[in-house]
């Protein structure tokens, strides 16, 4: 159930749409805000209508006019943080039905994985509604080796996806109070405690666990990506369900946060390297930089000196990019930067980037993850990358999509519902 203030939200926007669409005001015909709100969320509920009734997640890099992605690896694949946004964003346009499906699927994962029982999630499963028995992972043919492929990314499991999936069932409890969703949510957060935990300093949690079961390959850096997610994740399972356990938690992660603050540079570090204490000074991460401003509560002012980091390096044309002097506009960490600016009371920042994202989007709707052909991000997908290798395509893309009907909406992701009631 939406809370009146979501309500009223959606209807101003929807309205001011309807206005821009008949001419009625011009200034708000010249703003791309409102019917950026309204496109993205008609695309996110239609993509999950679309489907067969029940639990489902949506593929990631959606077809562009009925044809698939030419990279098989991302056919079909449904990445968790790119659903778990989804949901989150669906709640906001009062799509609940929506969302929920998303949520359940979710929800189903924490306990019908193929392998493992502990309540994990992985990177990404294979897009389209669920039937009963395992979860299935993504995956494809190749002909060439005339074998099944699987990527070691997609079946592994980075701490900042669990987190993002607890934040989408904690946000499914807040608006309908069952507690299926609730138990998933702390399933995925007691297997980040679990597996994930660092006592050394700087005290936080790890990057995950990287490859094929049985071996999998224990991923030793600590994220400052990751441990926001991660506090604002048990943050919410504390306010829903008060527990010291889960204050501790979140303050764990809190404090490694903290510690990846540059007070001279003004700026957030990446987090550490492979040994879990060396701190990583080169790379830049514009999710690391400006998540920390919503994720923890009351961040400290002095953080929002970041905006004029990002501005010296990140800036790409009339938006922004993923890392340091990037090779080309990244729409997703745009729409981000638009959405925290707006949440922390910099809405003019926010203002010159709204047409930015309306030019990224396809003529269905969908928004483009990049307007280049390809952007690097600086960092490898893996420990047995060669190369930095994790790359955005000029491809439809949810989680570009998702954050850009957030930004829109004006919600914050990480607390939901919670800071409209």
């Amino acid at each position: 159930m939406m809370t009146s203030s979501y309500a009223g939200k959606r209807w101003v926007l929807t309205l001011g749409f309807l206005a821009a669409a008949h001419g009625a005001s011009p200034a708000l015909a010249a703003d791309p805000m409102p019917r950026l709100a309204e496109t993205t969320c008609t695309v996110l509920d239609q993509a999950v209508q679309a489907q067969a009734a029940g639990p489902l997640l949506l593929a990631s890099y959606p077809p562009l006019a009925g044809q698939q992605p030419e990279i098989l690896a991302l056919r079909g694949v449904a990445f968790t943080y790119d659903n778990a946004l989804a949901s989150i964003a669906l709640f906001a346009c009062g799509k609940a039905q929506s969302a929920r499906r998303i949520a359940d699927a979710l929800a189903y994962a924490t306990v019908h994985d193929p392998e493992y029982q502990d309540g994990r999630l992985r990177n990404a499963y294979a897009a389209g509604p669920l039937k009963s028995g395992p979860i299935p992972l993504p995956g494809y043919w190749s002909t060439q080796r005339n074998a099944w492929n699987q990527d070691a990314y997609q079946i592994s499991s980075a701490t900042g996806n669990q987190a993002w999936g607890a934040l989408a069932l904690l946000e499914a409890y807040r608006q309908t109070r069952e507690a299926p969703y609730l138990e998933a949510a702390r399933r995925v957060l007691r297997w980040t405690e679990q597996n994930t935990y660092d006592s050394q300093p700087p005290e936080g949690f790890i990057g995950g666990y990287y490859g094929y079961p049985p071996q999998q390959t224990r991923q030793g850096w600590k994220s400052t990506e990751h441990n926001a997610d991660l506090a604002a994740a048990w943050t919410a399972l504390d306010q829903l369900v008060p527990d010291e356990h889960s204050a501790r938690q979140a303050k764990i992660a809190r404090q490694f946060v903290f510690s990846q603050w540059d007070a001279r540079e003004g700026r957030f570090l990446i987090g550490t390297l492979d040994d879990g204490r060396t701190p990583e000074r080169v790379r830049s991460g514009l999710d690391a930089q400006i998540w920390p401003l919503i994720a923890l509560q009351d961040p400290p002012a002095d953080w929002q000196r970041v905006f004029s980091f990002i501005d010296q390096a990140h800036r790409a044309g009339s938006g922004y990019g993923f890392k340091r002097n990037p090779d080309g506009l990244w729409t997703e960490g745009t729409a981000q930067t638009a959405a925290v600016a707006r949440l922390r009371g910099s809405p003019e920042k926010a203002q010159p980037l709204w047409p930015v994202l309306a030019a990224q989007q396809a003529a269905d709707g969908w928004l483009f993850a990049t307007p280049e052909a390809r952007i690097s991000t600086g960092l490898a997908i893996g420990p047995d990358s060669v190369i930095d290798d994790f790359f955005y395509y000029h491809l439809p893309h949810l989680g570009a999509t998702a954050w850009a009907a957030i930004a829109a909406i004006g919600i914050n992701p990480f607390t939901g519902s919670q800071e409209a009631n």
